[in-house]
């Protein structure tokens, strides 16, 4: 019996090392659990095909992201013409003394109300923490183009979501 290849395993080392970061990433891109797990696998098996020219390129992670980015961009344009129920997100079930959940709901509302693009950008900045060259990269843009989307989306925030702005750590 041939021995298996390396390539599965490096894909689920990856899988594994990886899929909370890209769930993240997916949930934020998309206000919603079951769709931002049905990105990441559709994602992921568009990816895995690929999987050892994607090793060879030397960066899986930004070939992932960026192939993350472009199936939510898809999406987004097949649904933007096809009418979308959107449901009400219920109270919170409990009491959070910080106000962490609704934060976090607070913060997806907003990111919602955002174009595909600008949230895009904020998402991999700020919640990833990639770079400006990085995010650039992922995206297939120029770093100014970057720059210029954070900048607008941040003012659109500032607009749409104002009690969102004492949690800003970004300078204006």
């Amino acid at each position: 019996m041939p021995p298996i290849p390396a390539a599965p395993d490096s894909f689920r080392d990856y899988v594994h090392a990886r899929g909370a970061a890209l769930s993240r990433t997916a949930l934020l891109l998309t206000s919603d659990p079951h769709l931002a797990e049905d990105l990441v696998q559709q994602t992921l098996i568009a990816v895995a095909s690929r999987w050892e020219r994607v090793m060879a390129g030397g960066d899986p992670d930004a070939y992932v992201r960026r192939a993350l980015y472009h199936q939510h961009i898809s999406w987004w344009r097949r649904w933007r013409r096809e009418p979308v129920p959107v449901e009400r997100l219920p109270e919170p079930a409990g009491f959070e003394p910080h106000g962490g959940l609704d934060t976090a709901i607070a913060v997806r509302q907003a990111l919602r109300r955002l174009t595909p693009k600008q949230r895009a950008v904020l998402v991999l900045r700020y919640f990833d923490d990639l770079t400006e060259a990085q995010t650039a990269a992922v995206l297939g843009v120029g770093v100014g183009t970057v720059k210029s989307q954070v900048r607008d989306a941040l003012a659109r925030l500032r607009t749409v979501a104002p009690d969102l702005v004492d949690l800003q750590e970004v300078p204006r």
